[in-house]
């Protein structure tokens, strides 16, 4: 039996609109009324994100000052994972095949995930993904989990799956940060990176995965094929 245990956010749900929608409403409250401001197009916005230019830099480079760049960067924090902005969340093209695909191959499917379990929910009902995923092979944060890192609380889910799930003969990790990555490998899971979510290949590539590939569908053909 193979195991394929996949990141949510990057590898199945496209989060660049929310979090571009975010950066919007964030300059728009921080700015003076008297002050100009360059609003970045989408792409260019997204492309800074995912080569992990801080988020007080984007500001300044969107024409903040210091001082505001530092109150930009806070608020996004507070504002990114708010309910409102779920709503912007997209499926990642081809995903919803990806899952058929492997589900249909009879692989056990696990979602690993720093979403809150209502968050997760949220998620699942918008886009019938409750059909992949049973509740015992979802791994989220519960809605009263006080966040460190990602680097920091992603293997603490990974050593609870390990714990929890049955033995399998192969397992399989899909993600598209470096927490993804550290989690897998400090538990000797094989990793696939995936350059359709929130780092782009340079950064993946700091951190060593087995291998980068181009979204879910490319890492379910390796598994399968591999």
């Amino acid at each position: 039996m193979i195991r394929l245990i996949t990141d949510f956010d990057g590898p199945i749900i496209d989060v660049s609109e929310r979090y571009y929608r975010v950066y919007q409403y964030c300059l728009q409250k921080i700015q003076r009324s008297d002050q100009q401001v360059k609003q970045l197009p989408k792409e260019e916005f997204w492309n800074l994100k995912r080569s992990c230019v801080p988020e007080k830099q984007i500001g300044i480079i969107s024409g903040l000052d210091e001082v505001q760049a530092q109150e930009f960067s806070k608020m996004r924090r507070q504002t990114v994972h708010s309910e409102p902005y779920f709503q912007y969340d997209t499926l990642a093209p081809g995903a919803v095949d990806a899952l058929l695909k492997i589900q249909q191959a009879g692989v056990d499917l696990v979602v690993m995930t720093m979403r809150r379990v209502r968050e997760l929910d949220y998620a699942f009902q918008k886009f019938d993904l409750n059909r992949f995923f049973p509740e015992n092979r979802c791994y989220c944060l519960s809605n009263h989990y006080v966040k460190t890192r990602d680097i920091d609380d992603k293997p603490l889910l990974m050593a609870r799956a390990i714990e929890e799930l049955p033995t399998v003969a192969d397992t399989w990790m899909v993600g598209d940060t470096e927490a993804d990555i550290t989690a897998a490998k400090r538990h000797n899971i094989k990793v696939i990176a995936v350059e359709c979510g929130i780092r782009d290949r340079a950064q993946l590539e700091l951190y060593n995965p087995d291998i980068i590939a181009k979204d879910l569908m490319s890492s379910v053909d390796l598994v399968l094929g591999g």
